[in-house]
Parts: C-alpha cells; structure tokens; sequence
C-alpha cells in the first residue's frame, strides 16, 4: 500500500469514528456528513452501511437500501449491509423481499452480531402468521445471544398468543 493509500485510509478511519461519536450521540446531519466524508476518503462497507442506517433513522428508507448496496459491491462478506437491507424493506412492509436478504446475512462470512438477522426473520414469520418458524428463528437468535431482550420478549409473546 502507497504512503498515499495508506494516508487517505487513516483519515477515511478517523472520519469514520468522528461519525459514529456524532451518530450515537443523536446529531444525524452531522454523522452523515462525516460518513460521506469518509467515504470520499476511501470507500468502505462500514462507512457506507452506517451511512444507510443514520439515513434510515431520517425515514430515508431507500437512500438506506441504496448504501447498504454500495457496501455490498465493495465487501460482499460484510453482513450488516445484508441484514439492514432486509430490516428497512421489513419496515417498509416488504416482506417476502426482506427474506433472501436477511438469509444473506445469516450465512455472512464477516459479521459479528449474528443473531439479528435471526430476530428479523422471526419478525417477518411473526407478521406473516407463521408462528412456528418465528420461533425458531428467536431461539436461534438466543443461541447465539442469550441477552436478547428482543429475542426474549418476542418469544414470550408468540408463545402467549399461542396459548
């Protein structure tokens, strides 16, 4: 790597916390400014997933996919994109759309949060009346996180609703 690429790197890096400080702490115009920043940098999945998610809290659902797209085609192992991509079109009431994406995210090769993709499957199945694959989905979710508040509550809801 050239002294510039690794220069543009750094900065692209440093761009990108700045982003994530100024996201986490509510100031969304400003994270995505910096995230955009950072991607003129040098491009990255991270960048341009986080990106999506900030526009995602704007309700800016499809500039969101959009992103989430554009970290695919840079990192394809990336998991995160896969699976925000299939919770904005759940949000969007989406979905049979949502399902491959989110399968996509199960099977990432590079994602560290593994159980949401388990807990929006679950919510797709649960939105769709499908009881039963929505709870395997949630108690795949807790085998891989058994803190998952949501994975707890929603399982607890399906099986009162059940009862």
């Amino acid at each position: 790597m050239s002294e510039e690429s690794s220069d543009r790197l750094r900065r692209a890096h440093q761009l990108f916390v700045e982003a994530y400080r100024l996201h986490m702490a509510g100031d969304l115009e400003a994270a995505i400014g910096r995230y955009q920043a950072s991607i003129a940098s040098r491009p990255t999945a991270e960048a341009h997933t986080f990106l999506g998610w900030a526009l995602s809290f704007l309700d800016r659902l499809d500039d969101a996919i959009a992103e989430c797209k554009k970290a695919i085609a840079i990192d394809p192992d990336f998991g995160n994109p896969y699976n925000d991509i299939g919770s904005y079109l759940l949000k969007q009431g989406k979905l049979d759309e949502a399902v491959p994406w989110l399968d996509k995210a199960v099977l990432a090769k590079r994602y560290e949060a593994r159980h949401y993709p388990h807990c929006n499957l679950g919510r797709v199945y649960w939105a769709k009346g499908m009881l039963n694959r929505a709870i395997a989905e949630f108690e795949r979710a807790l085998e891989l996180d058994a803190t998952s508040r949501f994975a707890q509550g929603a399982l607890a809801a399906i099986r009162l609703q059940l009862n």
